[in-house]
């Protein structure tokens, strides 16, 4: 056998191997001698098939099975040769003019990456400090994610929530989603169209009035755009907002013990745990960003495309388990190709900086990832027990904490500029 290695574009290569058919030949019919030793054909006794017959039933597979794998120890014998760092995984293919023995593998390879100059990235890191505005402004939304609804006996207020039972028309003609019984409608919130709202407000309980309701132009449901309605409307029953007191009670219905005080303080610990997370995301994406930006380089589209086909099958199952049908699932791999590009891009160049660098994930930091996971469980140490117990858990981890290394190696050498932000300027501006 022998090998030719030819670069074709960027990181394109192709090897030419040239199989003997002889060596074939000779480990074909030493495995075939193997399975007529231990064969089970009908009308022959355990091993004492004629080898023609073996041949026949047998002969086909394996004459594939180590044709193969004599493709294969070629193709890695002469890349290994070539000192060649082989991305993704070769496509095969039969040269012309070979006489059948002659092939051609197409491959790309990993490309050579120099980092750029650390110190052209630009970081602006927020400062936040939690205040007591803060916690009441959380305290105040945690009021109204338990807000509760009592029947009025009175005329119908911006707040109140009616419920309603309305019948729509269109030029004389009823249309879908023009009717309904016993509908809530909360006054102020906007989820309902505003001329329908607003004809609610000063309506009690029992009483029925009949207006009209324009469509806008940009209405979802385009067969209703622009349109206008005429609707006849009965108030069943009006009922007031009431948010609970915030005393010892409220506190425990949130499960903590100890009062409003001792609420407060896990409210101010939880922002704070929130607002460390959103600042490490904030820099770390404008670090990732800044890399690339100073570092580009050819990305293997093999790498690409088998990014982007894990993303889609992850995508699939995830909606799979949501209840959606397999038949309604329109993705495909070309709608995570920009995602796919910029992981394995930030994965090679990471991955080349630590190397050079001789950059590690120590202990104490993967520790600390751990124990910061566990702090929103019941039992913070089963938590950190169940991630040493499984390899796997831990490999993740401990890439989660490497990045950290890097991200700080970098702000280390990066144009770094503190910002002063208030929680509620970070939180709205982060996803």
């Amino acid at each position: 056998m022998s090998v030719a290695i030819e670069t074709l574009d960027g990181l394109k290569r192709r090897v030419t191997l040239n199989i003997d058919p002889a060596a074939i030949n000779a480990e074909v019919k030493k495995r075939l001698i193997k399975v007529a030793k231990s064969v089970r054909m009908d009308g022959f006794r355990p091993g004492k098939a004629p080898m023609s017959v073996v041949t026949q039933r047998h002969g086909h597979e394996v004459h594939s099975e180590v044709f193969g794998k004599a493709l294969q120890d070629a193709f890695f014998t002469a890349v290994e040769a070539a000192q060649v760092r082989v991305a993704g995984y070769p496509d095969f293919a039969q040269a012309e003019g070979g006489d059948g023995h002659v092939f051609t593998a197409n491959f790309e390879t990993f490309p050579d990456i120099v980092p750029g100059d650390m110190g052209q990235i630009k970081v602006t890191r927020p400062q936040v400090t939690i205040s007591a505005t803060d916690v009441e402004r959380t305290l105040e939304v945690l009021r109204k994610q338990r807000l509760s609804y009592q029947t009025a006996d009175r005329a119908a207020q911006d707040t109140d929530r009616v419920h309603v039972d309305y019948h729509g028309t269109i030029d004389g003609q009823p249309f879908t989603g023009g009717e309904a019984k016993d509908f809530p409608v909360v006054l102020g919130e906007g989820r309902t169209l505003a001329d329908f709202e607003n004809a609610l407000l000063g309506m009690s309980a029992g009483e029925s009035k009949t207006f009209d309701v324009a469509f806008p132009s940009d209405y979802f449901a385009q067969e209703l755009a622009a349109k206008t309605a005429t609707f006849t409307v009965t108030a069943k029953s009006v009922h007031e907002a009431h948010l609970p007191e915030m005393d010892v009670e409220f506190a425990q219905a949130l499960g903590v013990e100890g009062g409003m005080e001792k609420l407060r303080e896990e409210i101010a610990a939880n922002l704070t745990r929130e607002i460390d997370r959103r600042s490490h995301a904030r820099v770390k994406e404008q670090v990732m960003n800044g890399l690339l930006e100073v570092t580009p380089f050819e990305v293997p589209s093999t790498l690409i495309a088998q990014e982007s086909d894990e993303m889609l099958q992850k995508a699939r199952e995830d909606m799979k388990q949501r209840g959606m049908r397999e038949q309604d699932i329109t993705l495909t791999a070309e709608h995570f190709a920009a995602q796919a590009k910029r992981r394995v891009s930030l994965g090679l160049l990471l991955g080349e900086i630590a190397k050079l660098n001789n950059i590690k994930a120590d202990a104490e930091r993967v520790r600390a990832r751990i124990d910061d996971f566990a702090k929103s469980y019941e039992d913070p140490a089963e938590v950190v027990k169940w991630y040493y117990a499984d390899p796997k858990r831990l490999g993740e981890v401990e890439s989660l904490a490497l990045e950290d290394t890097l991200v700080d190696w970098v702000l280390a050498r990066a144009q770094v500029t503190d910002e002063v932000l208030s929680a509620e300027q970070l939180m709205g501006n982060t996803q």
